[in-house]
């Protein structure tokens, strides 16, 4: 059974830091693509960033350059290092796995709030 759980979301201010942890279990992160994507209020999911099983990274436009996606094989892990933060990027969080011929699989999510 997979399961994705988010945690390290909170309230910052804007210019601040945050990095999020997804631990992946029932499948293993170095194998499939991983992704994080955000929803804020009022408007559609987003892609925010992506890790490839050959740790190929890609992000979002509106992220490039803040954001960094990296994982740690070893434990399993996704992370999602968020730097200069913006009010705009206030969203509920999630990590996600594609797996071949089975989908993609998404986490509950977690709340990042940038506030001053």
């Amino acid at each position: 059974q997979v399961q994705l759980v988010e945690s390290g979301g909170g309230a910052v201010q804007p210019g601040e830091s945050l990095r999020l942890s997804c631990a992946a279990s029932g499948v293993a992160v170095y194998l499939n693509t991983m992704g994080w994507y955000r929803q804020a209020p009022g408007k559609e999911r987003e892609l925010v960033a992506t890790i490839s099983s050959g740790s190929r990274a890609g992000y979002a436009d509106s992220v490039k350059g803040r954001f960094d996606i990296s994982r740690d094989n070893a434990k399993n892990m996704v992370y999602l290092q968020m730097n200069s933060l913006k009010p705009e990027d206030t969203a509920i969080y999630y990590c996600t796995v594609d797996m071949y011929r089975r989908g993609r699989y998404w986490g509950q999510g977690t709340q990042v709030t940038v506030s001053s």
